[in-house]
């Protein structure tokens, strides 16, 4: 067999490595799948999930619903997510399914999205922070913050904010960000370059606005103590999402190809974001950063205490957070 595979021509025993590779790859993600086995139910309970239209959020939604759970669809495109509210409702039955609009992208969004929901909402049992995005060229907000940083970052931190003296109010709560290891990516974050103003690199940029999911929700955790509301993050996985949505049409085309080969599903990926938003075991863990269903390393950036808190302090600056606004 040996002798065979030397005498192939070399592109074909280069493509065979890769495939090899790959295969092994795949098989690695499959070994170690983290899969939610929790059958509570939760008849009740009211969830936000922001970017639910589509990919780990919509299949996080699904699965809540089909546990009973109220669920609000946070949104920035209302008619793919009436598209996926109707979905929802006929997989699940459940009519108790709603979507709101929600441009992370504008923190003038944000606030109305939040005032709606502190006026409509009698309580708010789970947040999961679940919108993301990738992007390749650098661009500002409205705001004048980089758009990739304020959609992962930024606009979650403000919605975060906004929302405690609810989901203290209807504690024992839980808010849950979906960050990434690629928060790991990073050796460095750089407190006066989190919008490019000094340089920017597309790849700098995802891995400090994961990183910053990681260290607020080490810092978030320390500010509610006690109150019964708990904090977590994690790592979906690698997940065939929409996330490079943004991407150029090359990169997009070359992801379509690849991602359903050796990626996982979005019902694959959504499974430790389901598992922290049910699981009994789970309830009193807070400032922890999972995958697969338990708890995982960050880097040792991720646990710098003091970086966390000048984030934190950088962050209510630059989102213009207001002394009423805050609930801690």
């Amino acid at each position: 067999m040996l002798t065979f595979l030397c005498s192939l021509p070399i592109l074909w025993q280069i493509g065979l490595l890769i495939s090899l590779l790959l295969g092994g790859f795949k098989a690695y993600l499959w070994y170690t799948l983290g899969v939610c086995t929790s059958t509570k139910k939760m008849s009740g309970k009211t969830v936000i999930i922001t970017g639910a239209n589509t990919g780990i959020g919509k299949e996080t939604a699904i699965d809540l619903a089909k546990r009973g759970a109220r669920v609000i669809l946070a949104c920035r495109d209302p008619k793919k997510a009436a598209i996926a509210k109707d979905d929802i409702i006929q997989e699940t039955g459940n009519k108790n399914v709603v979507v709101r609009h929600l441009d992370l992208a504008s923190l003038k969004s944000v606030r109305k999205f939040a005032a709606e929901i502190l006026k409509s909402e009698p309580r708010l049992d789970i947040l999961i922070n679940n919108a993301g995005c990738a992007t390749i060229e650098k661009k500002l907000t409205e705001d004048g913050l980089e758009y990739q940083m304020q959609s992962n970052h930024f606009g979650h931190f403000l919605l975060t904010n906004l929302l405690l003296g609810l989901l203290k109010k209807s504690a024992p709560s839980r808010i849950i960000h979906v960050s990434s290891m690629a928060h790991a990516f990073t050796k460095t974050l750089d407190l006066n370059n989190l919008n490019s103003e000094l340089s920017y690199n597309t790849g700098t940029v995802y891995y400090y606005s994961k990183l910053s999911q990681v260290l607020c929700t080490r810092h978030l955790t320390r500010l509610l103590s006690n109150s019964g509301v708990t904090v977590n993050c994690l790592h979906p996985g690698a997940v065939q999402t929409e996330i490079f949505r943004n991407a150029p049409s090359w990169f997009q085309m070359i992801a379509a190809i690849t991602f359903p080969l050796f990626f996982k599903s979005a019902k694959e990926g959504a499974q430790t974001t389901i598992y922290l938003a049910v699981a009994d075991e789970v309830a009193n863990v807070s400032g922890k950063y999972f995958c697969d269903c338990k708890i995982a390393k960050t880097s040792k950036l991720a646990k710098d205490a003091g970086l966390a808190k000048k984030l934190w302090e950088v962050s209510e600056t630059l989102v213009k957070l207001k002394p009423e606004e805050r609930h801690y």
